[in-house]
């Protein structure tokens, strides 16, 4: 009799266990299955300019299915999916024309913007073709801009991301440093290099302030690029591409998905 007994609290603690494990993982599965939409928003560095395979639909803006958002969604698929981002995009572009397809039933957002409003081709056109007082200029003005005059421009961005998607999770993503330092490196000089890679961190820690202040999340790509620098042996960035301009410092298909994807996944 007792032995019976001993046989059915066994077998009810293994039922409960059972249960429990159960019950765990069918939450986990909830907790990282999609929900509702996903809007992948921003500049060439979320639209995937230099990582090739580009959607034809999507003309200059070079959306590429080698990009972050794509590459997430095909792994997520997401009730829906709207990939707005755009080569060249400043914050008055994320404005005018990427918000359409965001709604209450939009359940995330990515979004990379502020480099192109902070002047960064032309930074990068003058460390690479004049000196490097010219080039220390140039990224003194690009960073005065990020302290006076981005914050406002990416507070309008993101209220009005806020206001059309009430429900969603927002991340926003942030910029790579561009170099290696302290290897011999062709092209750039080291006070070049160094110069860049601190106005990229300046860039940086301006977008992740102004989203923490919105309750966004900030994707940091600093950790993932590192080792994978400009100047590393094992570039995921683009250095200049005199056959094909618009690439030049842009994140390569492995910086898509080696870069960029892990902190969108860490973060959704």
């Amino acid at each position: 009799m007792r032995r019976s007994r001993l046989v059915v609290f066994v077998s009810s603690l293994l039922l409960a266990a059972g249960t429990a494990l159960t019950g765990a993982a069918t939450a986990q599965a909830s907790a990282l299955a999609p929900t509702g939409g996903y809007a992948a928003l921003g500049d060439s560095y979320s639209s995937g300019v230099g990582a090739g395979s580009y959607i034809s639909s999507s003309g200059d803006c070079k959306r590429s299915t080698k990009a972050y958002p794509y590459l997430w969604a095909t792994a997520h698929s997401p009730s829906t999916f709207d990939f707005t981002a755009c080569s060249g995009a400043r914050t008055g572009d994320v404005l005018s024309g990427q918000l359409g397809p965001l709604t209450s039933a939009t359940a995330l957002v990515s979004l990379s913007v502020g480099g192109n409003d902070a002047g960064f081709a032309d930074v990068m056109t003058t460390c690479v073709t004049q000196s490097d007082s010219a080039c220390l200029s140039r990224i003194h003005t690009a960073r005065a801009y990020v302290d006076s005059t981005l914050p406002g421009k990416l507070d309008s961005v993101y209220s009005a991301i806020r206001s059309k998607a009430p429900n969603a999770h927002v991340v926003v993503l942030g910029y790579p440093r561009f170099y290696k330092l302290g290897t011999t490196c062709l092209g750039l000089s080291e006070t070049k290099r160094k110069a860049i890679n601190d106005a990229s961190d300046h860039l940086n820690t301006a977008i992740a302030k102004r989203a923490a202040n919105h309750g966004f999340t900030f994707g940091d790509v600093r950790g993932t690029f590192t080792g994978h620098e400009i100047c590393s042996g094992d570039s995921w960035l683009h250095s200049v591409n005199w056959l094909n301009i618009g690439e030049s410092y842009h994140p390569k298909a492995p910086g898509q998905s080696g870069g960029y994807l892990p902190v969108l996944n860490a973060n959704d």
